[in-house]
């Protein structure tokens, strides 16, 4: 006679095998993401980038960070979106990185991706890779500072000269305007001072 309790112990078994045959279908309904990509490599930050299938019920991602050679890890998870970029941020700079991107889905997670293995740049690479025609967005608007300031130092100047010779013009009229006066008086006063001359015959002489 079969005992009972072995029978409800396979029972269980063969319960827990199915659920996890269902859980691994239900990962296996949502692929891997595909074509993932370092962009915007910086010296402390970077984007990563990637794509799904079409028709997998995505709604987030997960993304895991890991330094190589180093166990710690940093774990980014994003629910009720459709973005398929992510920054990562607070990077050092000359270290080597490793990324895997899972898809989420309402039944799970997809299996990670395909590793990315990327290096951040140093500082002085960075700044010798620049090149003397690029322009950041930041000093184009510094250059615009710049530009309308001395368009407003130029303007003030004028407006100074403006007036100088404005003033100038002024006090010249008034000086040529009272420059026929000045003359007249001189006459005048040069008339005035001079000696009368006497008539024809000298100077009268008392007879003694």
């Amino acid at each position: 006679m079969e005992n009972p309790g072995s029978s409800a112990a396979v029972l269980l078994l063969l319960g827990l095998g199915f659920l996890c045959v269902l859980s691994a279908d239900a990962d296996a309904l949502l692929s891997a993401p595909l074509n993932v990509t370092i962009r915007e490599l910086e010296v402390n930050s970077a984007v990563v980038t990637w794509e799904i299938l079409e028709g997998d019920p995505v709604i987030g991602f997960a993304i895991t960070q890991q330094k190589k050679d180093v166990r710690m890890l940093r774990f980014i998870q994003e629910v009720n979106t459709t973005t398929r970029s992510c920054a990562l941020w607070d990077l050092d700079e000359d270290t080597e990185y490793i990324v895997h991107v899972q898809s989420i889905s309402m039944d799970g997670s997809s299996p990670p991706s395909q590793p990315v293995l990327f290096r951040t740049p140093k500082e002085s690479e960075k700044m010798a890779s620049k090149s003397p025609d690029e322009v950041t967005m930041e000093e184009v608007g510094q250059a615009a500072q710049l530009r309308a300031g001395e368009l407003i130092i130029i303007v003030v100047v004028l407006v100074m000269w403006a007036g100088v010779i404005a003033l100038f013009c002024r006090q010249y009229d008034i000086i040529k305007d009272n420059e026929p006066n000045n003359n007249k008086d001189k006459a005048k006063n040069s008339s005035e001072c001079s000696t009368p001359e006497h008539p024809q015959g000298g100077l009268l002489r008392s007879n003694v």
